[in-house]
């Protein structure tokens, strides 16, 4: 049994589904402090290069666990996200799979960042074909920081083995998983090319949401084949 236990982000970067498709369960850590990075926000591509689409939230939840945390909709950012995903993305290759469910995104009412999150990326692992179980980690009531967090939710779960990225590297001590017997797998993600509709000069590392509407079905196709390294 392979985890992967990461933050909620807003349609996260193709590298996150990579590293999903390499697991049996992914664990979404709710209950942990909300993260400002990608938790709310992610980048696509626009007609001068790569902009922000950022999800407002209540200033004085930013110290709140990532469930808890209320979106500011005294802002009017749906409309504003819309608006700027069909304006760079209308006449992309494949914008028409996804046309309808980016409208209908924007048309609902969202009051919690995790819960418009856990949406998002779940509708992604469906467009993407992977076979994995979701779990929050609210469900699994985990307690420990760190590394020994991680450890007690691997245990929790079933796992043998965690899927990490490479920067887990900098805060994880592998010497915990050894001894809880837990084997600790690195993934080396390297973003594939790929022709982006508007950009000149190839973007990496975007939202998922444009290797979408670029490549569609081939997403997962064009990831796999270009990290067919196996973890170490």
């Amino acid at each position: 049994m392979r985890a992967v236990i990461h933050q909620p982000q807003y349609f996260p970067y193709p590298g996150l589904f990579y590293k999903l498709s390499l697991a049996d369960i992914f664990v979404v850590m709710d209950d942990v402090q909300y993260d400002k990075r990608f938790t709310n926000r992610n980048r696509i591509i626009a007609t001068n290069g790569w902009i922000w689409i950022t999800v407002p939230i209540n200033k004085d939840n930013k110290f709140l666990p990532n469930a808890l945390v209320e979106i500011n909709n005294d802002l009017e950012w749906k409309d504003m996200h819309w608006k700027k995903i069909y304006h760079s993305y209308a006449n992309a290759k494949y914008f028409k799979l996804y046309k309808d469910y980016f409208q209908n995104l924007y048309k609902k009412e969202w009051n919690m960042l995790f819960d418009l999150d856990f949406e998002t990326v779940k509708k992604t692992i469906e467009w993407l074909d992977i076979n994995i179980e979701i779990v929050k980690s609210s469900e699994l009531k985990i307690n420990g920081t760190s590394t020994q967090r991680l450890i007690n939710i691997c245990k929790s779960v079933g796992a043998d083995t965690y899927v990490s990225g490479i920067g887990g590297k900098k805060y994880m001590d592998p010497k915990l998983f050894e001894k809880n017997n837990i084997k600790l797998d690195y993934e080396h993600y390297i973003c594939p090319q790929y022709p982006q509709h508007l950009s000149k000069s190839f973007v990496p590392d975007l939202s998922i949401i444009d290797m979408l509407v670029n490549l569609g079905p081939d997403c997962m196709r064009l990831i796999t084949e270009t990290n067919s390294i196996p973890c170490n």
